[in-house]
């Protein structure tokens, strides 16, 4: 709302505008979200200011949304929903955030604070319900504020451990106004007022005790995963690996930092070269379930560790050798300057080198056997066959894949080829199912020279699977893959003595309705859709949709029977 005094000739601004004012002037340029009461104006403030605004049909798949666009620019992704409801639902979003150590920002608007306990419309004290979930909180309670605390979550959201942090909109300091210049005052002092934090820098003999440590180590080994891939030090990490010739394995969202292609990849002998190393460089990843907490028996009893990370609080909590706190890609340098003062190489003749190529290349071997077998009824290996040769053949800029699902994104992990640094989104380090569609919406906005890929189960699609109107809404350039096997591992698994009960005849809690037509759904919003069950089906549609880079639906038929839980967790269930 812009008013005009008659008498004065100021210029009056409201809340709504002078929000999306705030957010243009501190950098951002997307947002992600659900409109309605109270925040409706101010999504369309933020469009005329040059704000891309993407509307979801569901406030988690924006949630999604917005924390993968901050991992894939670097910048925070702002996710906006209603008050109440709108704001819980934006919670998965934001609590992926942190625990992926994404940067993001969820703004909800809020009812008017003259009415809060008194059961006013989707009241709900937002500031203590988003705690558990976000890095820093806070709430504008007057339109004075708004340009200060705008600065103070997008700072908070990137600076130290990048994270989720969430901004509270109340109704009536939306519709406050002020002068536009005084606006313009306040924007200017909240500019001025946010400082660049200093990064730490690792102190030089910690360095050279790392250095030290890989150089006399008989089995040393890099691994770097999605710290590492956000900091973007993939030519840092490309100079440290072949200078010194030193095995590396990334974690899933490392993938692609070096290609996996290199002659030093060692994800194919992951357990021997986990197993086996005596010293370990960890940049950007933690030791948490996914790199089995770095303890035995996966790891060996006296691997020492070096950690790289931008927490001291991780590092602290994993005591290793030495710990490096600072950005990944600033410690790489100066761990390779110090190398450059006195090289050295393992080399292809080394005992280690040799030890993890041998395992590796028969590795690869065995599963290119099972690759190289078209099986109808498809099974997993060969459709993910199909699709990483049909990947790698769009060639570079390279698609970014989305991955997500049971023994689809499991399988998935050991077929399909990275060798482009940010190219893989997958359930991350919560694990996290239904992020898929959020995720390739994202993707395709922040990247928009690249065409966009995701593999899916049926369950995990399923969480999401409206939002294909949205691509088709903004005609993005996404193609998603359904591995249809009729449910959750595929379908029925129950043993005879669990089929019991006065409701025996119910579905198995696993099971999805039998060759359900995902296809279809795209189609009844002007999508392309594609049933396919054979070699020829899949290789005909994924030519003919990554050719027209169109929003398209593959639903491929899968063999109910030809998946199982997933091999690292079963324990768990």
């Amino acid at each position: 709302m812009a008013e005009s005094d008659p008498t004065t000739t100021k210029s009056l601004i409201d809340g709504n505008i002078l929000a999306a004012k705030s957010l243009a002037r501190f950098g951002v340029d997307h947002m992600f979200g659900v409109v309605g009461i109270p925040v409706t104006s101010f999504a369309n403030r933020a469009v005329t200011l040059g704000i891309r605004f993407i509307a979801f049909h569901n406030e988690q798949s924006a949630g999604y949304a917005a924390s993968s666009f901050g991992y894939l620019t670097g910048r925070p992704g702002v996710l906006l929903t209603v008050s109440g409801p709108g704001c819980v639902h934006g919670l998965p979003g934001l609590a992926n955030s942190m625990a992926n150590v994404w940067p993001m920002i969820m703004i909800s608007g809020s009812c008017d604070q003259s009415d809060v306990g008194r059961g006013d419309f989707q009241e709900l004290d937002q500031i203590e319900a988003v705690k558990p979930f976000s890095k820093f909180s806070a709430k504008a309670k007057h339109i004075s504020e708004i340009p200060n605390v705008v600065a103070q979550v997008l700072h908070h959201a990137i600076s130290g451990r990048p994270g989720g942090c969430y901004l509270d909109l109340p109704s009536d300091v939306l519709h406050q106004t002020i002068s536009s210049s005084e606006a313009e005052t306040l924007l200017a002092a909240a500019e001025s007022s946010i400082k660049c934090e200093e990064i730490p820098v690792p102190p030089v003999s910690d360095i050279e005790k790392t250095v030290s440590l890989l150089r006399n180590a008989k089995r040393p080994l890099i691994v770097f995963g999605k710290g590492a891939a956000f900091s973007r030090a993939e030519d840092e990490l490309k100079r440290l690996v072949e200078t010194t010739g030193i095995p590396f394995l990334p974690t899933p969202m490392g993938k692609g930092l070096l290609p996996d292609t290199h002659e030093l990849a060692s994800t194919a002998a992951r357990s021997l070269a986990i197993g086996k190393c005596d010293v370990a460089l960890v940049v950007g990843a933690r030791l948490n379930w996914l790199l089995h907490f770095g303890e035995p028996p996966k790891w060996s009893n006296d691997v020492k560790f070096v950690l790289v990370d931008i927490s001291n609080e991780e590092i602290d909590l994993r005591k290793p050798s030495v710990g490096l706190v600072g950005d990944a890609k600033q410690v790489l340098k100066l761990i390779n300057s110090v190398i450059k003062d006195d090289p050295f190489c393992l080399g292809r003749s080394h005992p280690w080198v040799q030890e993890v190529a041998k395992k590796v290349k028969a590795n690869v071997v065995r599963m290119e056997a099972q690759l190289g077998k078209d099986v109808v009824p498809f099974n997993f290996y060969t459709p993910l066959r199909i699709i990483r040769d049909a990947i790698l053949g769009v060639g570079s800029p390279a698609p970014i894949l989305i991955s997500e699902g049971a023994n689809t994104m499991d399988v998935g992990r050991a077929v399909l080829i990275q060798t482009e640094p940010r190219t893989r989104l997958d359930a991350g380090t919560w694990g996290t199912m239904g992020v898929g569609l959020g995720y390739c919406i994202a993707a395709a906005v922040a990247s928009p020279g690249r065409l966009v890929v995701a593999v899916e189960g049926d369950s995990g699609f399923g969480f999401s699977a409206i939002e294909v109107e949205t691509l088709v809404r903004y005609q993005l350039p996404v193609v998603v893959i359904v591995f249809n096997n009729g449910g959750v591992y595929g379908g029925d698994r129950r043993s005879p003595e669990e089929i019991d009960g006065p409701y025996k005849a119910d579905p198995a809690p696993t099971s999805l309705v039998p060759g359900a037509a995902y296809h279809k759904v795209i189609e009844a919003f002007g999508g392309k859709g594609y049933l396919v069950a054979t070699p020829e089906e899949l290789k005909s549609a994924l030519s003919e949709s990554f050719s027209a880079r169109k929003p398209a639906v593959i639903n491929v038929t899968i063999d109910p029977y030809a998946g199982s839980e997933s091999g690292r967790l079963q324990h768990k269930n």
